[in-house]
């Protein structure tokens, strides 16, 4: 009897080795990725926010605590430029999305150069933004660019004069080049959720005498709704933190009319080499966006339940 409870411990030896390597063998898998990000993702940010609690000169930085946070409680630029912000993604992403949605339904449809209108529509978002703005800002320069003369000609400006330098117009020159470099990522992804669903329930819809629009909301906008969701979380995370675009066209001008946050941080921290108190806008910024994409992404999970 001995023998036997000895054997039975020895067998039960090996298998709870099978089962501790079974358990680390997938972090093993995953250890490359995880070092990555790590490296990229987790050490830049922990260093950003310790930085956002320190105050830096030219040749020393000191420990402040909330004082970063403090000032930003009165600073009166940082409150315009979180207006310009909100601004420039809400008005982005409608027109972004809308337009985005339009082409998507229309390329789900076949027509007769389809192919060459796909490769058209997602061109936009293979231009480095960079040489995007640069074209944008060039587009509206009265001297070199035809878009001033067109709004002349239509009566949209008494005189042909740069959009970009009125402050109050200005705005709408990034958000009109970002709607056409955010313009297929929309495209891309609605046009792939819509070939995702089975054309058996528009045709059952279109038996039962629903109309196109009551196809389009009862059938597609249902089965769209959680892909809306994530790409509207997305697309509205990247516009936030985008600030390629504005800095080549009006570097924040005029008179700070489109100086978002992202601007903000890079003129604070790289012009007036204020690092501590970039980092802690960057921080605000963050907070901001975490509790968006938190906010969406129950809307999407009550989304996919009620599909």
């Amino acid at each position: 009897m001995t023998y036997a409870v000895s054997e039975i411990r020895s067998a039960g030896k090996p298998r709870r080795k099978r089962l501790s390597h079974a358990a680390i063998e997938p972090w093993l898998y995953l250890s490359p990725a995880i070092i990555l990000l790590v490296v990229v993702l987790l050490v830049p940010l922990v260093i950003g926010i310790s930085y956002s609690f320190r105050k830096f000169s030219a040749f020393k930085s000191e420990y402040v605590g909330l004082g970063q946070y403090q000032a930003m409680l009165s600073d009166h630029v940082l409150g315009q430029a979180l207006v310009n912000t909100l601004w420039w993604t809400v008005a982005s992403l409608f027109f972004q999305f809308f337009l985005g949605l339009g082409l998507a339904l229309l390329l789900d449809k076949p027509f007769r150069g389809r192919k060459l209108v796909q490769a058209l529509v997602f061109l936009p978002w293979a231009v480095p933004s960079f040489l995007s703005g640069l074209t944008w800002a060039w587009l509206f320069n009265p001297i070199i660019g035809p878009l001033p003369h067109w709004l002349f000609a239509l009566g949209l400006k008494a005189e042909p004069t740069n959009v970009l330098s009125d402050p109050s117009t200005a705005m709408w020159g990034p958000i009109v080049a970002n709607v056409w470099f955010g313009i297929p990522f929309f495209a891309i992804t609605l046009l792939a959720a819509l070939k995702s669903i089975p054309s058996e329930l528009h045709e059952a819809a279109a038996i039962d005498g629903a109309s196109p629009w009551q196809r389009f909301t009862k059938v597609t906008l249902p089965f769209l709704a959680p892909t809306i969701a994530i790409t509207v979380m997305l697309r509205t995370i990247w516009i936030a933190t985008f600030a390629d675009l504005i800095f080549v066209m009006t570097e924040g001008g005029p008179a700070g009319s489109t100086n978002t946050v992202p601007v903000y941080i890079y003129v604070s921290a790289f012009k007036s080499l204020d690092k501590g108190y970039a980092s802690a806008v960057a921080v605000l910024l963050l907070v901001l966006l975490i509790a968006y994409a938190i906010a969406l992404i129950a809307i999407r999970r009550s989304l996919v339940r009620h599909v």
